[in-house]
């Protein structure tokens, strides 16, 4: 698909630009009659009235005097505006190159290879589009890169087309760069996953290929390795002031929406996600930093109703959108042609698009737990693993990237089952001494915890005394020693508020005794809508700062190279029947809370907060 032409008010500045400075470029001065004809065709085209204006040019091309090809040049840029490129062909064999100054040369050869392409000569266009020691003015380097990936993608150079298109990718925004990232990545997948694995296998952790070519194996059924981020420092340093104590990136909207489902199949997971956000915003409250507000839209749950419920935020005035909710719904909000505001999107489409610049994606997914799951247990020794999962979609997608990841990191899968009864051990498990342990093999679970409390009695009859490590789903996130005594050992990974693990948030005994929907495994809910208003100040900070991260109720959350919040989660163990972190508290040295600290001033309520409020649901 071709995109990336020049819009019409900017090639009307650059005709206009080019139609006056042009005649100054040639020793002759032109004459009054010319200025005023170079004018009108300027004018021309900056009504949109390409044809009129590249006549025009033609007219000044016979009448000038050494300025013929410059003319000619503006004629043919014309007609390209148009559409019409190949109504310049016969001008553009007029003109003489080495008549041609500044950038005229580049932009002549731009338009013939532009013209090749429609004439089906990719051999010429790539030619034209790779000249070494050529000069590329910042306003015509993408018109290049793009010419030049076509023109690769015609020659059957599908690598090269995909890896042009990368290089152009933090260039753009919007639907520009939405329509280049889903050209790179066609182009990768048609490669096929074979030879895609070998490239990733022979470059380095850093190539800027990598992730483009993990997110076209991911689409064709390949699962692969998801390395923890590096989380090199937290979000800016601490900017003290008269009236705020905020850090350095912080950046707020005057106007968010919130777009969730109200009833239906999501209304509990909505209600947790909701007081979740609000709990953390009126927590912002605390202190004098500026705070928007914020309304809630009902997004229905369905596709049609999340696109409606953006759209009339949009009307509102919104200045960020956070939601909506299902997968669906985000495809069908990814699909529009354009979204104007940008998005905090809290899930990842169902089919897989990837955001555009104005877009981020956040959510808890299962792959997410299986790979630090299989980090944390070769970074404990042990690099031998059985897989027992439940048959449910989260079990099996943590399942794949753990396995992956595994084998990314050098361990062995010793053997995978999917159980559908957990009342026996499985076969394939060997007999391990208790004395001794298993030396380097462990087993990696996911399941919820009434299947796991089955399960691992009967390996112990069984006489397996393996280490066992597990998602979240196997913690029902309430102290119960009595019904827990059965997962003893069990190591998992969790979100970090649950167990107060992460200093500057709110206590999560405290919310809870106040909010349903911050108990038992609901609060894995609630603290994702906690991260959901923390993230808000600092995703620009984010993504233009690799490796920087927010400590967040979730986890520790960073933005990759398309916009994606990925979450490091901490890990704990059952200890006498209860869950307990490993390695006690996040805090660092400078580790800045989502929101901005407290001071110690009275808190006013959110509603009579001059600098923000909240406006319920509406339609």
């Amino acid at each position: 698909m071709r995109f990336l032409r020049l819009s019409r008010v900017a090639a009307i500045g650059l005709l206009f630009l080019l139609s006056l400075t042009g005649c100054m470029l040639a020793n002759v001065q032109p004459s009054p009659a010319e200025l005023v004809a170079a004018q009108n065709a300027a004018n021309l085209a900056q009504q949109g009235q390409f044809d009129q204006a590249a006549e025009a040019y033609l007219t000044l091309a016979t009448q000038s005097s050494g300025r013929g090809d410059h003319y000619r040049l503006l004629a043919a840029e014309a007609w390209r505006q148009e559409g019409q490129i190949p109504l310049a062909a016969p001008t553009l064999a007029q003109i003489k190159r080495q008549r041609l100054t500044d950038d005229e040369p580049l932009r002549f050869d731009l338009l013939r290879a532009e013209l090749a392409l429609t004439q089906h000569d990719a051999v010429s266009a790539l030619q034209l589009t790779t000249q070494p020691n050529v000069t590329v003015p910042p306003s015509l380097q993408l018109r290049l890169l793009e010419l030049r990936a076509r023109a690769m993608e015609a020659s059957g150079d599908n690598w090269g087309a995909a890896r042009t298109r990368v290089q152009m990718d933090a260039q753009l925004s919007g639907l520009d760069q939405s329509q280049n990232r889903k050209q790179a990545l066609n182009l990768l997948v048609k490669l096929g996953a074979q030879p895609l694995k070998q490239r990733a296998a022979a470059m380095n952790p850093g190539d800027r290929m990598l992730p483009w070519v993990n997110e076209a194996l991911g689409r064709l059924g390949v699962a692969v390795a998801q390395p923890q981020p590096e989380l090199q420092q937290p979000v800016g340093t601490l900017l003290p002031g008269a009236n705020a104590n905020v850090r350095e990136g912080y950046k707020v909207p005057q106007k968010i929406a919130l777009l969730l489902p109200s009833d239906g199949n999501f209304a509990a997971a909505s209600e947790s996600i909701r007081e979740g956000f609000f709990a953390a915003y009126i927590d912002a409250g605390h202190t004098h930093a500026p705070r928007p507000t914020v309304r809630v839209y009902d997004s229905r749950g369905t596709a049609d109703g999340a696109v409606k419920a953006y759209q009339q935020a949009v009307g509102d005035g919104a200045q960020l959108i956070v939601g909506p909710l299902t997968r669906a719904e985000v495809a069908a909000v990814f699909g529009q042609v354009i979204l104007p505001v940008p998005l905090l999107a809290l899930n990842h489409p169902d089919d897989k698009q990837l955001p555009a610049g104005n877009i981020s994606e956040f959510g808890l997914l299962p792959e997410t737990e299986g790979a630090q799951a299989a980090d944390h247990m070769v970074e404990r020794g042990v690099r031998h693993a059985y897989v027992l999962i439940s048959n449910d979609d989260f079990a099996q997608r943590a399942a794949s990237a753990f396995k992956a990841e595994l084998a990314a990191r050098g361990g062995q899968l010793d053997g995978s089952t999917t159980l559908t009864t957990f009342t026996a051990a499985p076969s394939g498990l060997s007999p391990t001494d208790a004395s001794t342990g298993a030396g380097d093999a462990g087993i990696f679970i996911s399941m919820r915890p009434n299947q796991a409390r089955s399960l691992l009695p009967q390996l112990l009859v069984a006489n397996i005394h393996l280490p066992v490590f597990a998602t979240s789903h196997v913690y029902d996130g309430i102290d119960d020693a009595t019904a827990n005594r059965d997962l003893e050992g069990v190591e998992f990974c969790d979100a970090p508020w649950l167990f107060d693990a992460q200093p500057g948030l709110p206590v999560h005994a405290d919310i809870a005794a106040q909010l349903p929907g911050a108990q038992g495994g609901a609060a894995r809910l609630f603290a994702f809508g906690m991260d959901a208003w923390n993230l808000v100040p600092y995703l620009d900070w984010l993504r233009a700062h690799p490796g920087s991260y927010l400590p967040g109720a979730s986890g520790q959350l960073t933005a990759d190279e398309f916009g994606r919040v990925r979450r490091v989660l901490i890990w704990a163990k059952f200890q006498d029947g209860l869950a307990r972190p490993l390695g006690g508290s996040l805090q660092t040295d400078d580790v800045p809370s989502g929101a901005p600290p407290p001071d110690t001033s009275s808190p006013a309520p959110a509603s009579a907060s001059p600098t923000g409020g909240f406006q319920p649901a509406s339609g």
